[in-house]
């Protein structure tokens, strides 16, 4: 095999600007070619960006994806471009990975493995490919895939079979817990079937409710990581194309908290960065979620760009407010107490004569929340700053929330974070550093929302030790309410549990988006109807 020196892009796209995407492509490209790169490739549908969903219908995107064509042909790169991109054969829409060199597109492959589960539907917008794709890249025999081919073993296959010695896959492969040890098992395995090696390269960034890892690696055709480059990073990183493969760059895989983490940092970064806001703004409670919250969009974006605001009332206790005030001031926001005291009495005398007749309820207790909304809402609306709410999965899944209250914002951080992983990833965060950027009074309290005297989530809801058990079989693993008691619950509490999270489900299509880090999160992994006759029983 010849050699050749590569750059794999991890690139960070911005979906729908095609221009911006196309100008950045030809930058990397330059940079890669003056690093002494002969090649440079880069992740699925790059010049859209991943996923680009019905902006695929709209009649100009034809039109400006030809242009931006144009743009790479008319920048005469020295370097050969490999890159993903929309493009329509015979009136059907492909998603393609196209290969440029000496301004001549000398290859072009259409996927031919469409996923159309979980977060992905890209049957509706994609026509299937059928045909493998082999060029000559200096010398070698390389085949183009795109992304979920590599899952299969059909398109590796082909490329054997029409005689390629080496792989470029693109990738636009979003993040979930335990995904980089599923794609390493993968590529191993594909490569070592093939013979061949792979250069997979994905693609970076926070795109709504999905975050993309990166993580682009080279395996060689034993199988073997010759290359591993950081995760959530947006960089150019090469590698040596040669008979014998050379280990070169191994970064390791982060830790399960690690990388949970760093993926709710990027999500909040690209969310705020891609949409314009000039920083954030959330209730800091003095408790877990709010806390974790604040931690992370700290991280995300600076101080600097962070407000937090303490909404106390009757009910909320002086440790929770001192402990606010200290989680603010070792982290460096902007900070302030707002009580809702006369706010909430307001409300209370101007519907006196609704509620006469009326005991005391819940009713009381949303209205607490939703006076909170009013403000944070009314302070987003002035200033500009984006709502961060932040209820957690586990009470988003049981109803444990109020509308147009703590559910009122714009992106919910911890919207696919069990309770019990709010506390694993408190604690792994302060492990960071000397001091305790969470109170550890805070971490060490009984959860409360605050909105009665004494009040504590376990007086509503199981232990969440328990409760997060079940919601995952339910959720993640569609577990009948009888198949989960046999696994050991109590039937009463799982059939409970399961009612709540049913009857919910009209709360949660209200609800913010958030990154998404388990195999099924709420929002486009999860698609129930919210009226339904259907019973969890078996």
């Amino acid at each position: 095999m010849p050699s050749f020196k590569l750059a794999m892009a991890q690139f960070n796209p911005f979906v729908g600007a095609i221009e911006k995407n196309t100008e950045r492509v030809i930058e990397l490209a330059q940079e890669a070619w003056a690093a002494g790169a002969k090649v440079i490739i880069f992740p699925e549908l790059t010049l859209c960006g991943y996923p680009p969903e019905d902006l695929l219908f709209r009649q100009s995107m034809d039109l400006r994806i030809q242009m931006a064509r144009d743009s790479l042909v008319a920048a005469e790169l020295p370097i050969m471009l490999v890159v993903g991109y929309p493009g329509r054969l015979e009136g059907k829409c492909f998603n393609i990975a196209g290969a440029l060199y000496e301004g001549q597109w000398i290859a072009e492959y259409a996927k031919q493995e469409l996923p159309n589960y979980k977060v992905f539907d890209e049957k509706r917008y994609f026509s299937e490919g059928n045909n493998p794709c082999v060029f000559d890249c200096f010398g070698v025999p390389t085949a183009l895939t795109i992304c979920e081919d590599i899952w299969h073993p059909m398109p590796m296959e082909q490329a054997k079979a029409a005689g390629a010695q080496l792989m470029f896959n693109l990738n636009a492969s979003p993040f979930h817990e335990h995904k980089p040890q599923l794609r390493h098992g993968l590529l191993r395995s594909r490569a070592r079937s093939g013979g061949m090696p792979i250069v997979y390269v994905n693609q970076v960034g926070g795109q709504d409710e999905l975050v993309f890892d990166g993580g682009s690696m080279v395996v060689d055709e034993q199988g073997e990581v010759v290359f591993q480059a950081p995760w959530y990073q947006e960089s150019l990183y090469f590698y040596d194309i040669e008979p014998d493969m050379q280990k070169s760059q191994i970064e390791p895989i982060a830790s399960y908290h690690e990388s949970l983490y760093q993926a709710l940092v990027l999500g909040v970064r690209d969310y705020v960065r891609k949409n314009g806001f000039g920083g954030v703004i959330l209730g800091l409670s003095g408790g877990i979620d709010s806390a974790l919250t604040l931690t992370v969009a700290v991280d995300a974006l600076g101080a600097d760009k962070v407000h937090a605001v303490m909404m106390p009332f009757h009910f909320t206790s002086q440790l929770s407010q001192d402990d606010a005030h200290r989680q603010a001031e070792t982290l460096g926001v902007h900070y302030r107490s707002i009580s809702i005291e006369s706010m909430y009495d307001a409300f209370m005398a101007s519907l006196a004569d609704e509620f006469q007749g009326y005991s005391r309820d819940t009713t009381e207790e949303n209205l607490q929340a939703r006076c909170r909304g009013v403000i944070l809402m009314a302070i987003s609306n002035k200033k500009g700053y984006l709502v961060l709410t932040t209820g957690n999965k586990s009470e988003l899944a049981v109803g444990y929330s109020t509308l147009y209250g703590d559910m009122a914002g714009g992106f919910n951080v911890l919207k696919d974070v069990y309770k019990t992983t709010v506390f694993e990833l408190a604690r792994y965060r302060n492990s960071l550093q000397d001091m305790d950027v969470i109170p550890q009074t805070v971490i060490d309290r009984p959860p409360s929302a605050e909105l009665s005297p004494d009040q504590k989530d376990e007086d509503s809801l199981p232990p969440y030790e328990i409760l997060d058990q079940i919601l995952k079989l339910y959720i993640e693993e569609d577990l009948s309410a009888e198949a989960i008691v046999s696994r050991g619950f109590d039937r009463d509490t799982v059939y409970r549990v399961l009612r709540l999270v049913d009857l919910n489900e009209y709360k949660r299509r209200q609800a913010p988006v958030g990154p998404r880090l388990t195999e099924r999160g709420f929002g486009r992994d999860r698609r129930y109807p919210i009226t339904n006759g259907w019973k969890p029983g078996v």
